[in-house]
């Protein structure tokens, strides 16, 4: 994409998006979001009825009597997106894109964590992380990350939760809220990394998803490219067992990543319809929360 071109999506969607989360989301997020970490703050004489397990043993024995550790909750939060670029994304039969949505969505919780005076990180991921942008501040790392969900080319196409997973578990040290958002097309089974990774971090995940690929429309023969694999196969849409067992795969894949890798890893989600209004299931989300 061009500089000049470039310049101009980026400030349509800061236009769009950091007027949706000053607008609608602020104190949705703030309340869903809230720092969940507990920092140090000071010490005072023990009081009967305090757990013992505060008690600081260190000023108790300068003092010769019982002190404990007071703490306040953190305010201050490290949120990371955690973004599929593979080639999946890259399809849409309305008049977005499920990359389009994604970036929308992205660029939106970003501002939000500014707003909440949050720090922001992106992993990006394909089947291999394919770029990480550390946590920090400002508007000037906003507008780099915006650049970058719009602009940003894969050298991969296919698609590892496990690998995105992972990767977050490890880099960030310090607990974080994670939104995972991808489609969520994959063929490995990511429910053991996706727990893992929930017990450390709090991690919601946001399914984005094209109407076309729950059903197929009658249409006769028609090519199926896998914008991953690039295998392209010849089905005959107009054969309803065709369409009914198309559909009982869709509805089966979206049971088994929704019902079993969620519910029992106890992961928040949602998913977006790419022809649906993603700030009602974004608001949605945000209120189940707070």
């Amino acid at each position: 994409m061009e500089t000049s071109e470039l310049l101009k999506k980026v400030r349509q969607i800061e236009i769009k998006t950091r007027g949706l989360s000053q607008n609608i989301f602020a104190g949705e997020y703030h309340s869903a979001f809230k720092g969940r970490g507990m920092a140090f703050s000071e010490v005072r004489e023990y009081q009967y009825g305090d757990d013992i397990r505060d008690i600081d043993w260190n000023v108790t024995a300068r003092y010769n009597r019982p002190y404990i550790k007071i703490f306040e909750e953190e305010r201050e939060m490290t949120v990371v997106l955690l973004v599929d670029v593979s080639g999946s994304l890259n399809f849409g039969t309305t008049n977005s894109m499920k990359r389009d949505i994604v970036t929308e969505i992205a660029a939106t919780l970003a501002f939000s964590a500014i707003q909440n005076n949050d720090k922001i990180g992106v992993i990006f991921f394909s089947d291999k992380i394919e770029k990480f942008i550390p946590p920090k501040k400002g508007k000037k790392h906003i507008l780099y990350i915006i650049r970058e969900l719009i602009n940003f080319e894969p050298e991969n196409n296919n698609t590892d939760l496990n690998i995105a997973l992972q990767y977050l578990t490890n880099a960030i040290k310090k607990r974080c809220t994670a939104f995972l958002i991808s489609d969520f097309i994959d063929t490995y089974d990511y429910e053991n990394a996706l727990t893992i990774a929930n017990r450390k971090h709090d991690i919601i995940a946001m399914q984005v998803y094209d109407p076309r690929e729950t059903e197929l429309p009658s249409v006769g023969l028609m090519k199926l490219i896998d914008a991953e694999t690039s295998e392209e196969v010849w089905i005959d849409t107009s054969s309803k067992a065709t369409r009914n067992e198309y559909k009982r795969w869709f509805d089966d894949r979206n049971e088994h990543y929704r019902q079993k890798a969620f519910t029992r890893s106890r992961v928040d989600n949602i998913s977006i319809r790419t022809d649906e209004d993603y700030v009602k299931a974004m608001l949605s989300l945000f209120r189940q929360r707070g």
